[in-house]
């Protein structure tokens, strides 16, 4: 692939984000590499559709003319599959801050669980963590939270179309989450917590599935880098 058809058909790379990564850094490392193989000091390239640092899994990053997809790629359906910790709570909903712990589990049965995942399925009102990118005030949501302000970030409609319990190993939960645009899996643990008379956080998480992207098709970035330098080494050959 040419510079001129990068930039005027584009491309959609599928990347297998790593733990510890953010998305930005993903999308950072991308342009670096693409600009560098391509001998270019500008070209647009973004994600469709943001994973925390603490979460894996499949990232899609748009290069050239398909960065104007990107909505469109970040509005479809997704799927992920992680683990809920039982009995703990974290201000930002997963492992990035303090846990603590304490809280009562034995109450809960193996049916309850199973009954209260089938109780959040459907459109639900879901209120976002205060933990996240969210503008409130006009600051970032995370900003207030670092600074201990007190504010509150709105409920807003989702959809959960499967959340299912797929192994219980107490204090541990493991699911599989299909849901709507905007969802935040963070959120779900912390509600799923409190309707089984409890807390909970996300212990971890992996995407699986955009839209009919999937994350067996995803290769990690270190692949898609040595892919860019074939693409480019491969057009030149051609000229």
């Amino acid at each position: 692939m040419t510079l001129e058809e990068l930039k005027e058909k584009g491309k959609v790379y599928l990347i297998d984000k790593p733990l510890t990564w953010t998305s930005f850094d993903v999308v950072n490392k991308m342009r670096y590499s693409l600009c560098r193989t391509y001998s270019t000091r500008k070209l647009k390239v973004g994600h469709a559709g943001t994973l925390d640092p603490l979460a894996s899994g499949l990232l899609i990053v748009c290069a050239g003319k398909e960065t104007k997809n990107i909505d469109s790629y970040q509005a479809r359906e997704k799927e992920y599959t992680g683990s809920i910790t039982l009995g703990a709570c974290t201000p930002s909903y997963d492992a990035e801050t303090e846990i603590t712990d304490g809280f009562p589990t034995s109450h809960i049965t193996e049916e309850m669980i199973h009954s209260t995942a089938r109780d959040f399925t459907g459109e639900i009102m879901q209120r976002p963590p205060l933990f996240s990118a969210l503008v409130v005030d006009g600051k970032r949501a995370y900003i207030h939270a670092r600074k201990g302000a007190d504010i509150e970030v709105p409920a807003r409609p989702i959809t959960i179309h499967d959340f299912e319990i797929t192994a219980i190993d107490m204090p541990r939960v493991e699911f599989r989450v299909v849901c709507s645009k905007g969802t935040y899996i963070r959120s779900l643990a912390n509600d799923f917590g409190i309707a089984l008379g409890t807390r909970a956080y996300l212990s971890s998480l992996r995407r699986t599935r955009i839209g009919s992207f999937k994350i067996e098709d995803a290769m990690s970035i270190e692949t898609v880098i040595e892919s860019i330098a074939n693409d480019y080494n491969e057009s030149r050959d051609d000229e």
